[in-house]
This record gives C-alpha cells, structure tokens and sequence, in this order.
C-alpha cells in the first residue's frame, strides 16, 4: 500500500473538506482588549455607584412616610337608650346622613313642658306689667311712690322670668335636636362598636367616621435632607401595598419636635443627659405632603407605609 493511501486511512471521514484551521488571535490585541474592557466595566461601576450614591445622599427622600387622615369622633352629647343604628362598621357615609339616634321621649317631654313654662311666664309678665301701668297712672294722692315702684319691679322681674323659660324652651329644643347624630362628613365609618339598644352616656365617644377628604402623608425626613425642601415642591409618594405612583407637593414642614433633654425637672431646670455617644443620630422631622391624586384601584388607609421622594424646584433651576 501505498503512502498516499496509508495517510488517507488515517484522517478522519470528510477531513478533506475542512475549513481552514483556526488562527489565533495576536498577543498585542488580547494584551489591549483586557485592559480597555476592565477599565469600561470600572467606568461603569463608578458611574452608577456615583449617581446611587448621590440619590441616597442628596436627593430629600425617605422611607419613613406614614399615610394620615383626619377621624372625626362623635360622643353624644346628651344621654339615652340608642333605637336608631343604620350603618355598619367600615360602611361609605355621606355628609349629613343618619348615623345613630338616641330615645327622644324624654326630650320631647321636655320640650312641651318648656313650652308651657313659657305661656305660663308670659301671662305673668304681662299681667305684672298691666298692674305697673295702672299704677303709674294714678294721681300721687292714690297711690304712694313706693307702691309704684314695687310693681314696676315686679313688672321688671316677670319679665326676667320670661326671658329665662324662652331660654328653657331653646336649651330643650336643641337637646331634642342632639337626640339625633348625622355625620359632620365624607367618610368611612370606622371601629363600630356600639349596637342598638345600648346606652349612650354624655361624652362617651360612641362612632367615628374617617374624613375621605382629609387624606396627605407624613414624611420623616432626617435633619440632614430638609435643608432643599420648600413648600410647594413636587413630591412622589410610593406606597408598600400599590406599585403605582402617587403625586403630590410639600404643603408645610414641621417647626418642633419632642427633644428628651428640654424636659424640665422639678425645680423647672432642663434636664441634661451627661452621657454623650460617639454615633449621633440624624433627628427625623415631619414633612407635610398633600396628595394631588390618586389613580385608580388605589385605596388608601390612615396608617400605611410610603416612601417619599421630593423634587425640589431649586435643584431643577
């Protein structure tokens, strides 16, 4: 056999028609590739460390926001057995709707017999100040001075009494009025505990109703980031529970907070913690957002989580 045959055996099937072998790269582009993208990747991380570093560190935000709302909490203010509750706990209410009634039989009572008191004192008066008249128009020979100022004192006091049973009468009006609770406004009705048939004591907080007009955030932001903010800025809000974004701007910033060391003791001298630490925390203040909107399918509860960002106008100029 033959070379040629012997070294055609041995390649493998279709070897002939292979590409040309590989060429390697030269040594001078790798030795400059390598370099040129660890700087780039260098760069980059530089770059993007740089901007994190300056949204953490200068941009006002913070993750300490707290959604607010006014509770309007409504206590009889006169006392009775409750016959009328038509609403539900966690139930929309609109202003001016019914929201509980106390038994009024009492007050409607008081109110017929405060009416009687005022015919009654209005007959007096009247008469005491017919008796008065007839009496100053006597000649001095019938009547004594004495005499006539006496019944015009009567007179004046019939009058008094008058006056005061009309007073009555508009104190046990409005105590006829209170007997019936309406809501002050928008809102949800919130924590219902009491229940028809209950007593309603004078004071005793009995409803509340969430004000669905009165919602904003409260921002707390550490001393080091409220220095840019001013009211009217833009803000951001982001809550834990919506991945949509709500928008709003800093209605106002808080001017105190509670500092421990201003306390005063019994003799009225601040009272001064001597120890002193090395790693001093940054005071939170509270900045004020009011929300501009909210989208849709959001709902919003007194008492969430949200983070705050502020875009103050005088960086944007």
């Amino acid at each position: 056999m033959s070379n040629i045959e012997v070294e055609s055996q041995q390649q493998p099937a279709g070897a002939a028609w292979s590409a040309d072998p590989i060429v390697p790269a030269p040594r001078w582009r790798r030795l400059i590739l390598a370099p040129l993208i660890t700087l780039a990747a260098v760069a980059l991380a530089a770059r993007l460390g740089w901007a994190m570093w300056h949204v953490y560190m200068a941009a006002p935000w913070t993750r300490d926001g707290t959604v607010r709302a006014y509770v309007v909490t409504m206590a009889p203010e006169v006392s009775g057995r409750i016959v009328e509750l038509p609403v539900a706990d966690n139930q929309f209410v609109h202003k001016g709707d019914l929201l509980m009634s106390i038994d009024p039989t009492d007050y409607q009572v008081s109110v017929r017999l405060a009416e009687a008191a005022v015919q009654q004192a209005q007959v007096n008066m009247q008469n005491a100040q017919r008796e008065s008249a007839r009496r100053q128009a006597l000649p001095d020979i019938a009547v004594s001075a004495e005499q006539q100022q006496t019944y015009g004192t009567q007179a004046l006091a019939a009058e008094a009494t008058y006056h005061q049973a009309l007073a009555n009468l508009d104190q046990a009006r409005v105590n006829l009025e209170r007997a019936t609770i309406r809501s002050p406004v928008n809102g949800w009705v919130t924590n219902l505990m009491a229940q028809r048939g209950d007593y309603a004591s004078v004071g005793q907080n009995k409803i509340s109703v969430v004000d669905a007009d009165s919602f904003w955030v409260d921002g707390y932001f550490e001393e080091t980031r409220i220095g840019p903010i001013r009211v009217g800025d833009p803000a951001e809000i982001k809550l834990m529970t919506y991945r949509q974004i709500l928008h709003g701007h800093v209605d106002s910033i808080a001017r105190a907070i509670s500092v421990s060391n201003a306390e005063p003791n019994g003799q009225g001298v601040a009272t001064v913690n001597p120890i002193f630490t090395w790693v001093r925390l940054a005071q939170r203040i509270p900045v004020r957002i009011h929300i501009d909107s909210v989208p849709a399918g959001v709902l919003l509860a007194a008492g969430m989580t949200a983070t705050v960002q502020i875009d103050p106008i005088s960086d944007r100029k």
